[in-house]
This record gives structure tokens, C-alpha cells and sequence, in this order.
């Protein structure tokens, strides 16, 4: 027994059961709980950035990738606005190992599968390109044409989040459509529909007080002659959104689908009236912060509901069981 003892605790032994650990294949449950943190961690940044701006705080660090010059952090000179940047600098980092683990995840699925690997790489390349572009944004000087691209091309992250964190719960050959070929071809135009709501939002925001820098320059727009434009196409998203659910309620679409719609429809409803209140109440930082999230939060809605009309609805996915790596070094 003491001999047993000293083998479970001696160096080569202990070695040999860590590595075993770190090369043990995962299921994919747990794939799922790691390609949702990586979609948590990209909405979360969309909202940070968010902060930076409406605080005022997109030249709190004048230069990148410093914060100052020969400095990485803030010093006095910089003030809280620095700090506010250079936390949400720093959140990027987190972002990137969320990322990270998305692709080491892939490469040790039980069974692994090409189009979860590329996807997965996707998101590595979007925060990649997107540090890139958050350079550019303090180097233009918070421009509001770059800040938009900033935040659409986070919008293009969240949607290959998205998709990753929904095929980590179908097995390879499990997408098949859930819904007719017209409901299909609606979902087609709903997506459409979102992204030029988000693609106006970004005109409104660049025409609005929240440049994020008291310097920084606007488009050459009154908010009020682009409002009801990012208005109508929010007001058409919800249209589209309520015939899709009609035509489910029909039987044009598998009942497992429904749930989703429902969500959709109080989301945007939810959005549009906060959309509504802040711009008749002056556009108050802390109501544009919820918009912001909101924002990411019906364009994920959008996306979970077409995903599971085209390819549909994940169902609970069991790890295969796979002897345990530890007693097997043992």
C-alpha cells in the first residue's frame, strides 16, 4: 500500500497524469460550454467598446498599442479616461484566450469536424482584425466611420459565434432544414433585415452627441434625418420577424422553432422601445449603453432563430463515454 502511495504521488507519475489530462479528449457538451463563452465574451466586448465611447474615452489613450507613449498603462496625464480605454484593451485580452480555447477545443473533440475548426478560426482572425482596427480608430482619432466599422465588424464575430456555438450542438450530418422552402427564403430577407437596422444604427450613432471624444468629428448628418430611416427598418425587421411567426404557427415550421420566434419578437419589441424612449429623452449615456447591448442581443436572437429554420435545433448532445486518461497512466 505504501509502495502504492508512493507511486500516486511521485514526480514521473504525477507528470505522466497531467499530461494525460491535457491531451484527454472533450464531448461535446463541453465544446458548448466553451464556444458559449466565447460568444458571451464578444458581446460583452461590443459593450465595453460601447462604454468607451459614450464616456468620452477613445483618446483616453492617445496612442496604440501603448497607452502613452512608452508606456503600456495610464499615467496622470491621461486621466480616468485612460483607464477606461486601457480596461477595455485589456478585455480584449480576455476575449483572445476565449477564442483560443474555441480552437484548441476543436482540435480535441472526441470526433472531430472540419467546419467547427474553421469557424473557430474565424473568431481568432475577427479579434485579430479587430485590435487592428481598434488602432485605427485611435489613430484616425475616433472617426465615425471607423468606430462604425468597429462595431459592425463585432457584429460579424457574434455571427460566427454564433454559428460555431449552434453546430457544436448538431452531430456532422445532423442539418436539415426545419421549415418550408418560402419560410426559408423569409428567414433570408429577416437577416437582411437585421443587419441594415445595424448598419443604420451605426449612421445614427456616428450623427449623434457620443462621438467619444469631445474633438471628434460627425458624420455630416442632423440625428433627426437619419433617425426615421434606422427607425424604418427596425419597424420592417419586426414585420418580417411577425409574418416568419405566422407562417410557424401554420405549421410551415417545425414546432421546436416556435420558442425562438417568440423570444425575437419580445426582443425587438423590447429594443425598439428602448430605442424610442432615449431618443425622446436626449439620448442619455446610460439608455444608449442598453441599446447597444440590445442591439447584439436581437441580431443573436435573429441569427439563433434562421440557424435553427435552416439546419435545425440542436438537441442535447451526451459526451460518449471514453475511459478516464488518469487511470489509464496509472
Amino acid at each position: 500500500m505504501c509502495a502504492g502511495l508512493r507511486s500516486l504521488v511521485s514526480v514521473p507519475s504525477l507528470r505522466a497524469r497531467l499530461a494525460a489530462l491535457r491531451t484527454a479528449p472533450i464531448g461535446p457538451r463541453t465544446y458548448r460550454v466553451i464556444t458559449a463563452t466565447a460568444l458571451v465574451a464578444l458581446v460583452a466586448i461590443v459593450v465595453s467598446g460601447a462604454a468607451v465611447r459614450l464616456t468620452g474615452s477613445g483618446l483616453g489613450c492617445p496612442t496604440w498599442p501603448s497607452c502613452e507613449d512608452g508606456s503600456l498603462v495610464p499615467r496622470g496625464a491621461t486621466g480616468v479616461h485612460g483607464w477606461v480605454e486601457f480596461v477595455n484593451r485589456t478585455f480584449t485580452g480576455a476575449v483572445s484566450v476565449a477564442v483560443a480555447l474555441a480552437v484548441l477545443g476543436s482540435r480535441r473533440l472526441q470526433q472531430r469536424r472540419r467546419d467547427l475548426t474553421l469557424l473557430s478560426w474565424g473568431l481568432v482572425g475577427g479579434v485579430f482584425a479587430q485590435a487592428l482596427l481598434g488602432g485605427l480608430v485611435v489613430l484616425v482619432d475616433v472617426a465615425p466611420i471607423a468606430v462604425a466599422g468597429h462595431y459592425l465588424l463585432s457584429a460579424v464575430l457574434v455571427a460566427n459565434a454564433v454559428v460555431l456555438h449552434h453546430r457544436a450542438a448538431l452531430p456532422k450530418d445532423g442539418r436539415r432544414p426545419a421549415a418550408t422552402p418560402s419560410v426559408l427564403r423569409l428567414s433570408n430577407v429577416l437577416v437582411a433585415a437585421c443587419a441594415t437596422v445595424l448598419v443604420t444604427g451605426t449612421l445614427v450613432t456616428g450623427s449623434g452627441p457620443h462621438g467619444g471624444d469631445e474633438a471628434a468629428e460627425r458624420l455630416p448628418f442632423a440625428v433627426r434625418s437619419v433617425v426615421p430611416f434606422h427607425g424604418a427598418a427596425a419597424w420592417a425587421l419586426l414585420v418580417v420577424a411577425m409574418v416568419l411567426l405566422y407562417r410557424a404557427d401554420r405549421g410551415d415550421v417545425a414546432p421546436a422553432v416556435l420558442g425562438r420566434g417568440r423570444l425575437l419578437i419580445a426582443a425587438i419589441g423590447l429594443q425598439g422601445t428602448i430605442g424610442y424612449v432615449q431618443y425622446f429623452t436626449d439620448v442619455p449615456e446610460g439608455l444608449v449603453g442598453i441599446h447597444v447591448l440590445g442591439s447584439a442581443l436581437v441580431w443573436v436572437a435573429v441569427l439563433r432563430l434562421h440557424l435553427a429554420l435552416h439546419e435545425g435545433v440542436p438537441t442535447p448532445l451526451q459526451d460518449a463515454a471514453r475511459p478516464d486518461p488518469v487511470a489509464a497512466v496509472g
